[in-house]
């Protein structure tokens, strides 16, 4: 049975914010996936399911949408994708609590960076589903932005690693 991580996008999860990562972890069980397990206050969900990575998408996207009573943008990668972003990763020198996969639901397009404003010290680099930006300086800071990844959410590399080594285990 294949296993997935899904991504939440622009949702409070916070313990105390809309939607605890208790109350993540019972959505997906909820929906049949086996295996769940939550990481960080931040919308990451692990787990196997033999549904498609496009059912997944659609079933957990409708069940936050009726919790949230609004679209909830859910981004879904396998575990070999995940274990891909990690090892496409193009800033090796760079910190990996300041760099970035944004992960988006398709290619981002060939000029995807062209059309990047603010752009001051940080690095940029397009991926297969995802854009990756180091941030030198720290994210808290930049002015940075990238139009292609507006749909998008981004993970830390530290983040990326351990759920490609949580989606491996299972």
């Amino acid at each position: 049975m294949p296993a997935y991580i899904a991504l939440l996008r622009a949702i409070n999860v916070g313990g105390t914010g809309k939607l605890p990562m208790a109350e993540l972890q019972a959505m997906c069980t909820a929906e049949g996936f086996s295996a769940v397990r939550t990481y960080i206050a931040s919308g990451n969900v692990v787990f196997s399911s033999p549904l498609s990575e496009n059912q997944v998408k659609t079933r957990l996207e409708q069940r936050l949408r009726e919790y949230a009573g609004k679209p909830v943008g859910v981004v879904v990668r396998t575990a070999q994708e995940m274990a891909d972003v990690l090892k496409d990763y193009p800033f090796p020198d760079s910190a990996p609590n300041r760099s970035v996969a944004i992960f988006l639901d398709a290619a981002p397009a060939p000029d995807a960076l062209e059309h990047a404003r603010g752009r001051q010290d940080e690095e940029a680099r397009l991926g297969k589903r995802e854009i990756y930006v180091s941030y030198p300086s720290g994210m808290g800071k930049s002015k940075f932005k990238i139009p292609a990844a507006e749909l998008g959410t981004a993970r830390n590399i530290n983040t990326i690693a351990k759920l490609a080594e949580m989606a491996a285990a299972l």
